[in-house]
């Protein structure tokens, strides 16, 4: 058995390759061992989002606060907010973030495979974003 204690691991700023706007990840857990899966409190500001990506075995989104924006590629924007639980298959091109005007929090759980849990493509733009 492990405890990881409330403030033992950094926060981390969101790389500007894989987000826009100030975004903070808050590592919950990691894939040590033979384990594959990872987690992390993600802090989105208003109008930050990620750029688009797809997970090699599939994601988890959980809800935490304020809301949010969701996107699977081909399908229209949806807003998600705390509460809601998201489920994104293995290989979906997806984005997800922050309304315009709130903030939203999630964890997010996903699954490495060979030390990757996302491919990530082109940003989001502001077209694509706003289109909810």
């Amino acid at each position: 058995m492990k405890i990881s204690r409330s403030g033992s691991q950094a926060s981390i700023k969101g790389p500007e390759a894989w987000f826009t706007g100030a975004v903070r990840i808050d590592p919950l857990f990691s894939n040590e061992g033979e384990a594959r899966t990872t987690g992390a409190l993600v802090t989105f500001e208003p109008g930050a989002r990620t750029a688009w990506h797809a997970h090699p075995i599939r994601q988890n989104l959980v809800v935490v606060s304020g809301c949010g924006r969701l996107q699977k590629e081909g399908e229209p924007v949806q807003k998600i907010r705390s509460g809601d639980v998201v489920w994104i298959a293995a290989g979906e091109k997806h984005w997800h973030g922050a309304a315009p005007t709130t903030a939203m929090s999630h964890i997010a759980i996903q699954e490495a495979v060979d030390g990757s849990a996302a491919d990530w493509f082109e940003h989001v733009s502001d077209e694509q974003y706003y289109a909810a």
